[in-house]
């Protein structure tokens, strides 16, 4: 049958849609493979990002880890060296067999233990053998036991002095082991070991769920916030070090040989990356401890890191098929309206009403910016007051501990040198005296920078001001400033939280020092006006005073008049923040070149009398 002119083009028709459509469905496919393409890369630097972020974290938490430990450690460095220097310790030496010296030793090493803190304090013979022992009159005592298989001895007799970390064969329990070798006239030789109980530092982690441990040198974990993780292996032990370990006893009762290690691989411990430690996925980073060689390890969830990859490939993939759909979008409308501009006037007021709506998502879009780059800095500035809680912290933290050793060294040599040097005695009394007192300035310290939570409670000013007084006189001391702070009547009550007010008045007050530092009349003065419903406090100062274009802006935080980069521009934000959270005011005035009053207006605990009101 012929083939009639109206079929072949027919099927000329079907041909050519059947040639076009893969024309038409491409751009689709190239719009979904850029999208994969973008969210595979936003994902990969999204999951860079999260695992660099975890790792300056476990960074932090190592370090802060490693100075708890070597603190800890410091704290008994010196004891065996200090303690070997009585001359109870000498006579125990000399003549082992005579009863009387071994028991003025025996009390003199519990005396000494129980003063410093030291889980257990004893003396070695030159064979070994203790002599002498802090326990000596409890069951698990030291006394006549050898321990001439230990390292610390051999190590103490070698080079003068060892470090050895055990479970304790006589008692069970771990500890670190510190000697120190004791050389009398006639060349006698014995060891003193002090031992040091870091478990409490492991409770610590424990109740802190904190995925921390400490690994020796042979890559076992002796301590450990997980119980699940203590005394395994980091990797599998060589037999080598198997029988090292099983010769000095070390983990007495732990079949090693038999436990499964923690780690397949090592190299994750370096890199951040996802390890399986017993069912659970962790990023890992270790650091090490020097000189025993130890090593810390902290861990975190990898779940973490995970979900921020998912999230960025997500946003990212979705981002870019957004934007490809709106540049093809704009494409297409581009095309529309170049050919409804060739119909006439009637399309031109369509083009003009889709102009419109297109100026409208432009600026619909940079308000969203505009929101986003406000909010990015908020979070700078939430940063950076978090950073300023670390630091401090981490100082108090460094000066407190220091300031603990010293002290139970002192109290230690007190001991030593109780009567035979009444005049030594009484000058390392007075250093202990100014030590406790350091330590209870920064105790205060620390609770003064801690946020108060919960309830709010009757606060009484007058204690508010004097603790604020206490804590900035060093520094009036240093300037030459007169604090004053004249009452009448009755301390006034307020509700609210001690920590913080304390917080705004030593503000206003370090303001108020800085003002007068460099003026002839360098006073500072704080009174009070108690009210039957108010009870207002004002700091005064005499000096150079503020501009008023300078005062409108005073309470704006990183706002600071003070040059050279001395003040952030936080502290009157933050005063303000908090008197406002107390339902009171904040309010200053200043005269240029006459001084500045910053006063503070807070309402009175209910319950006042009217007696008390006058």
């Amino acid at each position: 049958m012929p083939i009639s002119g109206l079929t072949f083009r027919k099927h000329g028709a079907r041909l050519r849609d059947a040639m076009t459509r893969p024309l038409r469905t491409r751009p689709l496919i190239l719009l979904v493979c850029l999208a994969l393409a973008v969210a595979l890369a936003g994902g990969a630097v999204a999951y860079r990002i999260a695992t660099s972020r975890v790792a300056e974290t476990l960074d932090q938490s190592l370090t802060l880890t490693r100075r708890a430990i070597e603190t800890e450690i410091d704290r008994f460095r010196y004891l065996p060296r200090v303690a070997a220097e009585d001359v109870r310790i000498g006579q125990a030496i000399t003549d082992p067999q005579n009863p009387s010296a071994i028991d003025a030793a025996n009390r003199y090493l519990e005396t000494v233990a129980r003063a410093s803190g030291a889980d257990q304090l004893y003396l070695l013979n030159d064979q070994g053998r203790t002599l002498a022992a802090s326990n000596w009159h409890t069951p698990e005592s030291f006394v006549g036991a050898d321990y001439s298989f230990r390292p610390y001895f051999g190590d103490a007799m070698q080079t003068g002095s060892g470090r050895f970390y055990a479970i304790g064969v006589t008692t069970g329990r771990p500890g670190y082991f510190l000697s120190s070798r004791v050389t009398l006239p006639n060349g006698t030789r014995a060891v003193i070991v002090v031992k040091v109980d870091l478990v409490p530092l492991q409770d610590a982690w424990r109740n802190a769920a904190a995925d921390v441990a400490i690994a020796d040198d042979n890559g076992i974990v002796f301590l450990s916030g997980h119980p699940s993780w203590l005394y395994k292996p980091l990797l599998a032990l060589s037999p080598e070090v198997l029988a090292r370990v099983s010769a000095t006893r070390r983990y007495e009762g732990v079949a090693l040989d038999t436990t499964p290690p923690l780690l397949s691989i090592d190299g994750a411990l370096q890199n951040a990356r996802p390890v399986d430690v017993n069912g659970r996925w962790l990023l890992m980073r270790r650091l090490p401890i020097d000189p025993d060689g130890w090593q810390v390890l902290s861990a975190l969830p990898a779940r973490g890191a995970l979900r921020a990859a998912l999230a960025g490939a997500a946003i990212s993939g979705l981002t870019a098929l957004a934007a490809a759909l709106l540049a093809q979008t704009l494409l297409q409308r581009r095309r529309l309206v170049a050919m409804r501009l060739q119909q006439g006037r009637l399309l031109e007021q369509q083009v003009e009403r889709r102009t419109r709506e297109l100026a409208e998502q432009i600026e619909t879009r940079r308000a969203a910016e505009t929101e986003l780059r406000d909010t990015q800095e908020a979070l700078i500035h939430s940063e950076k007051m978090a950073a300023l809680g670390r630091m401090s912290s981490a100082i108090v933290h460094e000066v407190s501990q220091p300031l603990a050793a010293m002290e139970a060294t002192l109290a230690a040599a007190v001991i030593s040198t109780r009567g035979t040097d009444d005049e030594t005695t009484a000058r390392i009394e007075s250093a202990r005296g100014h030590i406790r007192r350091m330590l209870r300035t920064i105790r205060h310290l620390k609770s003064f920078g801690r946020r108060e939570t919960g309830n709010l409670s009757r606060v009484d000013m007058d204690q508010v001001v004097d603790n604020a007084l206490d804590l900035v006189r060093h520094r009036a001391d240093v300037l030459g400033v007169t604090l004053s702070a004249p009452r009448e009547g009755p301390a006034p009550e307020v509700i609210g939280g001690l920590v913080r007010l304390e917080q705004v008045m030593v503000n206003l007050l370090l303001n108020a020092l800085d003002a007068v530092a460099n003026v002839e009349t360098r006073a500072v003065t704080v009174s009070r006006e108690v009210t039957a419903t108010q009870v207002i406090l004002r700091v005064t100062d005499a000096g150079t005073g503020i501009e008023p274009a300078a005062l409108s802006k005073i309470g704006e935080p990183f706002y600071s008049t003070k040059t050279g980069g001395d003040g952030l521009g936080l502290g009157l934000s933050i005063s303000q923040t908090i008197v406002e959270d107390f339902h009171g005011t904040l309010r200053l005035t200043s005269n240029p070149g006459a001084g500045t009053c910053a006063t503070i207006t807070l309402p009175r605990a209910a319950g006042a009398t009217a007696v008390d009101a006058a």
